[in-house]
């Protein structure tokens, strides 16, 4: 109860704040530039300026914020790359050279690849053949509801989720873990499915794209009900089958949207972290550069050059794509 009355207190006491900040700002502005009372060109003027001030007013904490929890951390990272485990002695580029010769480091690289290459490409694909598919039923929004429900579950949660799924106990005993149950009621052996190297990756991999399924499967619901019927009536006309349809008419309208739903899990893919470190910590084989980064930085490395020469690293990759995206879907917005 004193969680919820303090965040009660809190949020009220933010709005008031941010209410009390626009009142006053505005009044001193219009205070230093009066308009009223005035005349002639001294009221133009006055008018003037303070109208190509007062948006900057709006902008000003957003700007702040943006300035304290984005750039100056970008800044900092790069400055604590080039220095050396207690951030205090300079050593140029030499985390850097560590991180090409180390072997964890590697392996975090090819497991971002592997993630890279399946959780877009998937959750991409299912959600684009959901979206097609609860369209042409009575009950589609409910189905759009219930796949979408995993996207309102934080990622430790999920994990915990399909901790049980995944769960071994020895064989000959009882499973609680869904995989296994299945496995051994088939006659299989129950396996410890997250242990295993290699493969682990893509047991994990199923829970982003569980969860990151029901996101696009929104976006693009949304883009298949843009495309105008006339296209579909003349397909049809012209004795296209279902799948021509899909594939040849449909799909290639909604191009821009699908690249924009795939560029924007693919830089989520970029920073996965809680998923990996609830399920493995990084064990048998499957470390990402972000937990690698969270090892060096706060665990047992304790090298604060190291984890921010990793985390230049994910910024590094995530940049273009984050660009890329951008702009693709301003395109897409503007031809719309």
């Amino acid at each position: 109860m004193e969680q919820l009355v303090a965040a009660i207190l809190t949020m009220v006491a933010g709005v008031l704040v941010c209410a009390a900040y626009f009142w006053g700002t505005n009044l001193i502005l219009d205070r230093i530039f009066p308009s009223k009372g005035k005349f002639g060109a001294v009221a133009s003027r006055n008018l003037r300026i303070a109208n190509s001030i007062r948006p900057w007013l709006f902008l000003a904490p957003a700007l702040l914020a943006l300035t304290l929890y984005l750039v100056y951390p970008v800044v900092q990272s790069v400055w604590l790359s080039l220095h050396d485990r207690g951030g205090q002695n300079f050593v140029g580029i030499s985390n850097y050279q560590w991180m090409v010769n180390d072997g964890e480091f590697r392996q975090s690289i090819f497991n971002n690849f592997l993630w890279l290459l399946v959780v877009p490409a998937l959750s991409t694909f299912f959600g684009l053949i959901i979206a097609a598919l609860t369209d042409r039923i009575w009950w589609g929004n409910i189905a759009k509801t219930l796949i979408f429900m995993p996207m309102a579950i934080s990622f430790v949660g999920a994990a915990v989720i399909w901790k049980f799924i995944y769960d071994y106990r020895a064989a000959g005993t009882e499973q609680i873990g869904l995989l296994n149950a299945i496995v051994v009621a088939f006659g299989g052996e129950p396996q410890a499915w997250i242990t295993l190297p290699f493969w682990n990756n893509f047991f994990l991999m199923a829970i982003l794209v569980w969860i990151q399924t029901g996101f696009a499967m929104v976006i693009l619901s949304a883009a298949l009900r843009g495309i105008p019927e006339e296209t579909i009536e003349a397909a049809v006309i012209d004795g296209a089958n279902g799948w021509q349809i899909f594939f040849k008419i449909m799909v290639p309208q909604i191009w821009g949207t699908i690249a924009v739903v795939w560029t924007t899990i693919t830089i989520l893919v970029l920073k996965v972290f809680d998923i990996v470190l609830a399920m493995t910590n990084g064990q048998w084989q499957s470390q990402v550069l972000a937990n690698l980064m969270f090892d060096w930085m706060f665990r047992g490395g304790g090298d604060f050059g190291r984890g921010a020469s990793i985390a230049v690293v994910i910024m590094v990759l995530v940049i273009p794509i984050m660009i890329w995206n951008i702009r693709n879907a301003a395109k897409e917005a503007g031809g719309r």
